[in-house]
């Protein structure tokens, strides 16, 4: 029988610690984790950190450093009586050749109170070193009891560089040898998103095509490809009905309610879905007009709720004096531009995290890690506006997305941003005094 060969997640997996790509400021020189490794240090901790950067691993390898009896459990399956089994286990191992137990639970927020405190007596009796990892906050997802004894490790997600590293190490355990060229690299770095083990299953399915095809060089447009997510469009009435919405949608837009009220009605006459109309409709209200007049939307949600409730012929009246007033109120796309740009930004962007002066504070931990402790209250600054304060992701610049036009209460929102923008510019020149 032909062996099957072993995932390459695993293959890849380290097996001393210094193999460890990524959390340098736990595993550096000066490292919290490296000390404990170094100078064998056994306590319970939690590592908390995002999907794929290694927290698993770091259990794994610690536990095999100190000698000890490793047992893990997965909190999304495990219950009380697992917990039970894992003690009894570590009693038989301490009562054998006195070795501590390290158990493991992966996504220990998913465990409940009464299952956490099961864990507890055996924690403080030393019998067993807990070892939890997480992708949630632990203040909230832990029991303060457990969380006091155990010490909390936050991990972060791998840069680029990083994600190069493992890419390179995994390209050296592959059957079919392949490069990627730099653009390809670029688009996969961000489709991990800062996940090792995102990559290592793309690399996989890249692996996978580039021996069938036997492709020794994989192209940006090749990596397309293999990551795109083809998304059909619901066709219930064919070309001729998506032709004339597109003729309704235009003629709003374009400020022509005669057009607009012609198409409606040829529609209504078709026999058109009137609930899809009723919703394209109101998503008119939001694109086309947005908060160059919001009683535009107001007009189309209410003209909506009146079909929903009288239904058709009755219900026609208001959709149809809802196409007449998008029609000949004032037109801005502004918003809709903003949130199209920000969502495709965020998209092929990395992950980048809170700053830590918007977090919230609810917990010591949390006030211990610094969250919230610059923040200004913008209601207790002049005008209700803390000038020069920077609620972006540190290293990303103003963007400015939101451009508001001159027509209707656009006008008032532009002046007020304006004022806005000139108050920060005052706040700036007097931090440089």
């Amino acid at each position: 029988m032909k062996n099957t060969p072993m995932p390459l997640a695993e293959a890849l997996r380290p097996h001393h610690i210094d193999e460890v790509i990524g959390q340098r400021h736990l595993l550096g020189p000066q490292g919290p984790l490296r000390l404990a490794f170094d100078t064998q240090q056994l306590h319970s901790m939690i590592l908390w950190g995002p999907p794929g950067v290694g927290k698993t691993t770091l259990a794994q390898l610690y536990a095999q450093h100190l000698g000890g009896q490793f047992i893990a459990l997965s909190a999304v399956l495990a219950g009380v009586k697992d917990i039970r089994d894992a003690v009894v286990q570590a009693q038989q191992h301490q009562a054998l050749d006195g070795r501590r137990t390290l158990l493991f639970i992966d996504e220990i927020h998913r465990f409940n109170k009464s299952q956490q405190d099961a864990l507890l007596p055996h924690v403080e009796s030393g019998l067993i070193t807990f070892i939890g990892a997480t992708t949630e906050n632990p203040s909230f997802e832990v029991n303060a009891a457990l969380l006091s004894r155990a010490r909390v490790y936050v991990l972060h997600s791998l840069s680029s560089e990083e994600l190069s590293q493992l890419l390179d190490r995994a390209l050296l355990n592959l059957s079919f040898s392949f490069t990627l060229d730099e653009d390809a690299k670029t688009v996969l770095f961000e489709s991990a998103d800062g996940d090792g083990r995102r990559l290592i299953n793309l690399i996989e399915q890249i692996h996978q095509f580039a021996q069938h095809q036997q492709q020794t060089v994989i192209t940006l447009s090749d990596l397309k490809a293999l990551l795109l997510n083809a998304l059909r469009r619901f066709d219930k009435g064919g070309e001729q009905f998506y032709d004339q919405i597109s003729a309704l949608h235009k003629s709003v837009r374009g400020s022509d309610p005669d057009a607009a009220l012609y198409w409606f009605c040829r529609m209504v006459d078709g026999g058109a879905d009137l609930q899809y109309l009723m919703r394209r409709i109101v998503r008119m209200a939001w694109e086309d007009i947005g908060l160059a007049d919001p009683r535009a939307i107001q007009l189309a949600n209410d003209a909506a709720q009146t079909f929903e409730r009288l239904g058709s012929p009755e219900g026609e009246l208001a959709l149809a004096e809802a196409v007449i007033y998008l029609a000949i109120a004032p037109k801005s796309n502004a918003a809709y531009v903003a949130y199209n740009q920000a969502k495709a930004f965020v998209s092929q962007d990395k992950t980048r995290d809170v700053p830590l002066h918007l977090r919230n504070a609810p917990t010591a931990l949390m006030k211990q890690l610094g969250y919230g402790k610059t923040y200004r209250y913008a209601h207790d600054e002049p005008e209700a506006y803390a000038a020069g304060e920077n609620y972006l992701p540190e290293g990303l610049n103003k963007p400015h997305w939101y451009q508001p036009t001159d027509r209707g209460l656009e006008q008032k929102i532009k002046e007020k941003l304006s004022h806005l923008k000139a108050l920060d510019e005052a706040h700036l020149k007097q931090q440089k005094k």
